[in-house]
């Protein structure tokens, strides 16, 4: 489970009338179709009065303590079934879906309430996910920074003397990794580790990773390592229990150009606890820097890199600068 208790607090009441709305909509929908069906079609809105007092019928049959219960509740079990066959073929002819004249649900397991019985149904949860990123920054820009966009024609077919394989066949390898990630996102305890040269794809690739799952419903905390670091001091002068939460148990925590932050003792002991905690918590990751494996070494204590090197899926980036590249393009 990812941070929602904190998250639901904040926006419960919010998330309970975007569910209203919902049943609002498609109340009045049921409504329109009803009327629609009553001017073209009169005989089907017959037959579904019919079925109607026959069902009123039944359930009061149902509660009675008569001779022949169990033979008349059969009898109008049977001619509320003809009914809604004759109602369905009706539909049908006429081109119309059998359910046209039901109430619909956008889901039917909790029928547009949130709820089944005391639990939130799991369409709560992405009700959640969808009110926190409305207009965030991250929601506008995953419009673009996403796997539709990703090109792989940036990436040189041609290797370098210092690669073994060229820049689109590394990053082949490395959207397959990301995929494999996705793909086995619930039940796999893999965090990736995104090094190299700026400019390469890390951080697109990061919000390619983002959306997708925002999609899916998880809920994805993204911080560059400067804001993260301005997190975990709010959390440790404030006593920003909430904050806390948010970071710890998100289903996934991404923290973008490592490297970049003031680096002091503090800071890095910080981070440390916050990479350690995850780590024991299972709680997934992924991490993108500039820096190369012989620089994060000499910058930060041996206790951070080992869990970087020994929990995280490396995967180095390198090639031309995409960003130089899309710039030129466009002066063209």
């Amino acid at each position: 489970t990812c941070a929602l208790p904190i998250l639901i607090k904040g926006y419960q009441t919010k998330i309970l009338s975007i569910y209203d709305q919902i049943r609002q909509e498609e109340e009045s929908d049921f409504r329109k179709r009803k009327i629609h069906i009553e001017e073209t079609h009169p005989e089907i809105i017959g037959l579904d009065k019919k079925i109607g007092k026959l069902c009123i019928e039944l359930s009061i049959s149902a509660l009675k303590n008569t001779d022949n219960r169990e033979s008349h509740l059969h009898d109008l079990k049977e001619k509320i079934m003809d009914l809604r066959v004759k109602k369905s073929e009706l539909l049908v002819s006429n081109g119309f879906d059998m359910e046209y004249l039901n109430l619909h649900y956008r889901c039917n397991k909790c029928r547009d309430t949130g709820f089944i019985g005391n639990t939130k149904c799991s369409c709560f949860k992405q009700k959640v996910v969808d009110v926190y990123y409305t207009g965030s920054e991250l929601k506008s820009m995953l419009k673009t920074h996403n796997f539709d966009n990703f090109k792989l024609d940036y990436y040189p077919s041609r290797k370098s003397e210092l690669e073994s394989i060229s820049p689109k066949k590394n990053m082949e390898k490395i959207l397959s990794i990301s995929m494999s990630f996705l793909k086995n996102f619930e039940t796999s305890d893999e965090n990736l580790l995104f090094y190299g040269s700026s400019g390469t794809g890390k951080t697109f690739l990061s919000h390619c990773i983002t959306k997708e799952l925002i999609d899916k419903g998880s809920f994805v905390v993204y911080r560059t390592a400067e804001e993260l670091i301005r997190a975990l001091k709010d959390i440790r002068f404030n006593n920003n229990s909430a904050l806390e939460e948010l970071l710890i148990d998100c289903d996934l925590l991404i923290i973008d150009d490592l490297g970049t932050e003031q680096l002091s003792d503090f800071n890095k002991a910080e981070l440390f606890n916050l990479l350690n905690t995850k780590l024991l918590k299972q709680k997934k990751m992924v991490v993108s820097t500039n820096l190369s494996l012989e620089s994060l070494l000499k910058t930060y204590a041996e206790r951070i890199t080992s869990r970087l090197f020994g929990n995280f899926t490396a995967c180095k980036f390198f090639g031309d600068d995409i960003r130089i590249k899309e710039n030129l393009s466009k002066l063209k």
